[in-house]
């Protein structure tokens, strides 16, 4: 008898590297194992997607010099459909999008900036209604020459948008106009100098947040103001033993915040595991339990599935997505399985 299903995950990866495209797998609500249904090489190096609020619609970015991005159907039967022709983002690798007020959003890290597309009411993308350029640099030679926006995503308010830029150290807050597309900077906080921030994530309570750095094994926790549109960075933890890896050889890049806020999980490349840090109940204090493998290498993503039961790594290099069962008292995950996958990016749930 086949295991009763749990969903669906859509998997993102690098052709290039000899990936599939955008691949759909079913999810066993038992194990979380995941068997592929379908796959698709519409566009190459779809590296990260996400979905419509019903699952009914999937977005993918195209991680070129001459970026794109791509709107999908998503068949009752896992397919994938073209929706129109992939949109330009006249700018450079593509490497986050979002939705939000009826556009789609992407964070452009070769150019360093935020490209707006508006959806039509049938999901299809229209022309770029603005491209706004990140200004500045950081400390790092070789990484931080200029700005490389590396996440753009909304508050949990839908007030406003916010992009985290590698090269400049800082997470900028804008106001997106539903009507014209227009994205007006608000505000600007400057993290850490070399630090390189890659990705944020939002505590359940929508009033706290945690950016997670490239360059620095560490993780930024921040006070939201939904109110007022501003982000405060109150403190750092670190994501490695003190007496472990030095920095230069881990790259964290995914964060993730259990549902109940109690614990973060962060997905460090190169030292290839997974941090468990717990949260003290104010929300504004993190703390390493520990590390443990994340069953491949180059862990590229980190995500929990809807249940927030279970984690799932995207093991870049290795070559597969890990699926882990999470403690619910102690936050650390426990391997339970595999799926061999070239080159995997990004997950996501529907």
């Amino acid at each position: 008898m086949s295991e009763q299903r749990g969903g669906r995950a859509f998997i993102g990866s690098y052709t290039g590297e000899g990936g599939r495209g955008i691949v759909v797998a079913d999810v066993a609500a038992r194990t979380g194992a995941l068997t592929v249904l379908s796959a698709l090489d519409a566009v190459p190096e779809p590296s990260f997607v996400t979905l419509n609020g019903d699952a009914s619609l999937l977005y993918a970015v195209s991680e070129t010099d001459d970026g794109h991005a791509a709107a999908f159907r998503v068949g009752a039967d896992g397919t994938l459909a073209e929706l129109g022709e992939p949109r330009p983002l006249h700018a450079a690798e593509p490497a986050h999008l979002s939705l939000a007020a009826g556009h789609l959003l992407t964070a452009n890290y070769g150019s360093g900036s935020v490209t707006v597309l508006p959806v039509a009411a049938d999901g299809r993308l229209g022309e770029a209604s603005g491209v706004y350029a990140h200004e500045g640099s950081g400390p790092v030679a070789g990484r931080q020459e200029g700005p490389h926006a590396h996440q753009v995503l909304p508050d949990p308010s839908g007030r406003w948008v916010l992009s985290v830029d590698l090269g400049t150290d800082s997470v900028r807050v804008g106001r997106l106009d539903a009507a014209t597309g227009e994205l007006a900077p608000h505000s600007e906080t400057v993290l850490t100098r070399g630090r390189g921030p890659r990705h944020l994530a939002f505590h359940p309570d929508g009033r706290h947040a945690y950016v997670v750095h490239e360059l620095h094994p560490s993780l930024t926790v921040c006070r939201w103001d939904a109110d007022a549109g501003t982000l405060e960075a109150l403190g750092e933890a670190l994501l490695l033993p003190a007496a472990g890896i030095a920095a230069a050889q881990s790259a964290a890049s995914a964060v993730v915040v259990d549902r109940e806020g109690h614990f973060v999980w962060v997905a460090n490349r190169g030292h290839d595991s997974i941090s468990v840090l717990a949260l003290d109940p104010s929300a504004e204090n993190a703390e390493l339990v520990t590390t443990v493998p994340c069953g491949g290498h180059w862990p590229r993503d980190l995500a929990l599935d809807p249940a927030g039961r279970r984690l799932y790594a995207a093991n870049e290099r290795s070559g597969d997505v890990t699926w882990f069962d999470v403690d619910p008292a102690t936050g650390i995950p426990v391997k339970g399985g595999s799926l061999e996958l070239p080159a995997p990016v990004c997950v996501v749930f529907g």
